[in-house]
Order: structure tokens, then C-alpha cells, then sequence
């Protein structure tokens, strides 16, 4: 097990009913900025709940953030903050939302070019309080300090992180996923199984505690996305699902462990050129990941295999396939298509990526080991 530092300090207010717990967390008079995106929190009931519990507030709306939030629509926020002087931001949505929303936190209190936090290293000094409403359970932003934010003129997606972007709290009522489209489903399913493997189907490293927890959620989504799926969902699925999410990028599997997320990385780069959803570029990249890389992480493939899917018989190479092939068909069970060729997507565009981070000079993985052959290579694999 490596080294390592661990602090989560935010707090999770959980279960039915808590979103009338901002009554409590927010001083009257409080100036708050209330992100949201397109317009669903205003069906679903959650509008209504919030502004009723922030009635002694002094709101400020700003909706149509973009799922993958666009940088231009951010910083029309930030001048908002600004010129008004909030005190808090709030965000009702999913991860795209809250992303947003911390680096409007940070954009804020930053001197220079914001688009430095992204692209030039620089670092979060101050930033605004923030804290969640989170209506669509994937990515785990609720309780974490990093985000992604797009930038839609340049086809560029990047991502920060600081502690000092921490949600200050976050409500997590499960009774928002009975209303959430099967295709929102589908993506957050595989984004949280996807976060999940990127700290976990790496090194072999004696991190028992943390590979179990990470088997966990594995097998919980695989359990649970079925029912979600289908014409009902009861209330304790949609709160397996959405604590599966949450803990799938909150630093608890992380710990002592070495990660990956070459995965995501080559698929924000597909999401910024062809407009794909975060989820989709997930289910087609990461079998790629597990066919070009199956040498250097063989021990864990077969673990894998073996924990999560019951594969036990076979030659080394057998069971990788296996788990290979396991892992496609959830994803395809669940909505997916894994291929690039569904989506009209060729040659040029891997040829865009690979030329991209040879200019970044990325290697990624665990300690660089996906070179730029092998982002080829994964590319070509999944065609």
C-alpha cells in the first residue's frame, strides 16, 4: 500500500425529505447564487423544494449550465458574483452542474485569466463557499474537489481540483432518481463503474480494504441497474445508486492506491471534438484500456475477473477475455454501444487525439504507462 493523505470534509445530508435541511445550513439573508441546468429541477419538484427552504435568502438564478459545462456560460456567472457580492453557491443538478459550480467558486476569487486554473497550472488561492443539491447521481463531484469544464470554441475539455472547492455540504435525497431518463441512468451507471475501475484495475499493491470496497460498488451497479432500468424503481435501488456514485469518486478507494484514468482522459478529448456524452465515450474506451494493457495489469484483470464476475477456469489469457467480454456486455446491457465506428467516429479523429497529447506531452496511467502508441493502439482496438 503507497503512502497517503486523506481528508473528505464534506457533509452528507442523506435520505428523504433533506433538502428541506437548507432552512438550517443557510443563515438568513444570505446572497446565493442557485446553479442549475436546463430546466428539470422545475418538473420534478426540487425548485420548489429549495426556494421554500431558502425563502429567507436572497436568491439569484442562473440556469442553463451544459451538461460538460462550457467555459463562456461560467464565466457569465462569475460577473454575476462579482457585481452582486454573493456570499454562497448553490448547485442543483448533477455532476456538470457542480463542476461547474466549483470552478465558478474559484473563477471568482481568481486575479488573472480564470482559463489559467485549466490549462496553466495556476492555483486556487480563495474561492466562494459552495454547496449541492445533487440531482442525478454519476460522477461523485457532491463529495469531491475536482471538475471538468469544456471549452466549446477551441473543442477543449480540461479538468482542476483544490481543496478549497470542497462542497461545504451536500443533499442527497434518492427520491430525484425516480424521475430521471433512462438514458441519464445509462451514463451515470457507467461513469460511476468506470470511476471505480480507474482506482481499482491498476497495480497489484496490497490494498485488500480498498479493493473489496471497490468490488462493492462494482457488483452493486451491476445488481441494481437492471431494476433502474426498468418500468419501476423502488426507493432503496435509488439509493444504492446514488451512494454507489458518490463513494465511487470521494478519495475512499483511493487510498494507498495507484490510479489510472487514461480512460477518461482520452474520452473528454472525444467529447470535446464530436459532442459525445461523458458516459458513452467511457463504455467504448475502457475495454480498449483492458485489451492493450492486459501484460501490465494482468494480476488485477484476473482479480477482476475472478471477484466481480465468477471467473475461475481458463488459461491467464482466457480469463482476461472473459472479463474483457463481461464488462462489454454489461455496458451494452445497460444502453451502450462500444464502439467508435457507432458514432461515426474514424481515423482522423485518432490521429487528432494521439497528435493532442504528443503536443501536452501526456503519458497517462499508473506511473505514465500509457504511452502515445498505446493510446493509439486502445483507439484502433475500439473502431
Amino acid at each position: 500500500m503507497n503512502n497517503f493523505r486523506f481528508r473528505n470534509p464534506v457533509e452528507l445530508l442523506f435520505g428523504k425529505g433533506q433538502i428541506a435541511c437548507l432552512k438550517q445550513r443557510v443563515a438568513a439573508g444570505t446572497r446565493v447564487l442557485m446553479t442549475y441546468g436546463g430546466g428539470s429541477i422545475k418538473r420534478n419538484g426540487v425548485y420548489d423544494q429549495v426556494m421554500a427552504a431558502l425563502s429567507d435568502c436572497e436568491v439569484t438564478e442562473f440556469g442553463g449550465i451544459e451538461a460538460n459545462p462550457d467555459y463562456a456560460t461560467l464565466m457569465k456567472a462569475v460577473e454575476i458574483c462579482r457585481h452582486q457580492k454573493i456570499d454562497l453557491l448553490l448547485a442543483v443538478g448533477g455532476g456538470s452542474i457542480i463542476d461547474g459550480t466549483k470552478f465558478i467558486a474559484a473563477a471568482t476569487c481568481f486575479e488573472s485569466d480564470p482559463w489559467q486554473l485549466l490549462v496553466g497550472g495556476a492555483k486556487v488561492t480563495r474561492a466562494l463557499p459552495l454547496a449541492t443539491v445533487l440531482t442525478l447521481p454519476a460522477t461523485g463531484s457532491e463529495m469531491n474537489c475536482g471538475a471538468v469544464i469544456s471549452r466549446r470554441e477551441t473543442q477543449e475539455k480540461h479538468s482542476f481540483g483544490s481543496e478549497l472547492v470542497f462542497p461545504r455540504f451536500s443533499i442527497l435525497d434518492p427520491e430525484v432518481v425516480y424521475s430521471l431518463p433512462k438514458r441519464q441512468i445509462t451514463n451515470g451507471v457507467v461513469d460511476i463503474y468506470a470511476h471505480t475501475l480507474e482506482q481499482y484495475l491498476t497495480t497489484a499493491n496490497h490494498t485488500r480494504v480498498m479493493d473489496r470496497w471497490a468490488e462493492g460498488l462494482l457488483q452493486t451497479l451491476i445488481e441494481v441497474a437492471p431494476r433502474l432500468l426498468g418500468e419501476e424503481r423502488s426507493y432503496d435501488d435509488c439509493a444504492d445508486y446514488m451512494i454507489t456514485a458518490t463513494m465511487g469518486l470521494n478519495g475512499f478507494i483511493a487510498m494507498g492506491v495507484d490510479e489510472d484514468w487514461a480512460t477518461h482522459m482520452i474520452g473528454h478529448d472525444l467529447t470535446a471534438l464530436h459532442g459525445l456524452d461523458h458516459g458513452v465515450t467511457l463504455a467504448i474506451v475502457f475495454p480498449g484500456v483492458m485489451h492493450v494493457m492486459r501484460r501490465e495489469k494482468e494480476a488485477k484483470l484476473l482479480q477482476y475477473g475472478e471477484r466481480v464476475w465468477g471467473i475461475r477456469e481458463g488459461s491467464t489469457d482466457e480469463r482476461i477475455d472473459a472479463a474483457i467480454r463481461c464488462t462489454e456486455t454489461f455496458f451494452e446491457s445497460v444502453g451502450m454501444k462500444i464502439h467508435l465506428s457507432d458514432y461515426g467516429i474514424g481515423e482522423p479523429t485518432i490521429r487528432t487525439i494521439v497528435e493532442r497529447f504528443r503536443q501536452r506531452g501526456w503519458k497517462l496511467g499508473e506511473h505514465g504507462i500509457v504511452t502515445l502508441d498505446k493510446v493509439e493502439a486502445i483507439l484502433r482496438h475500439v473502431m
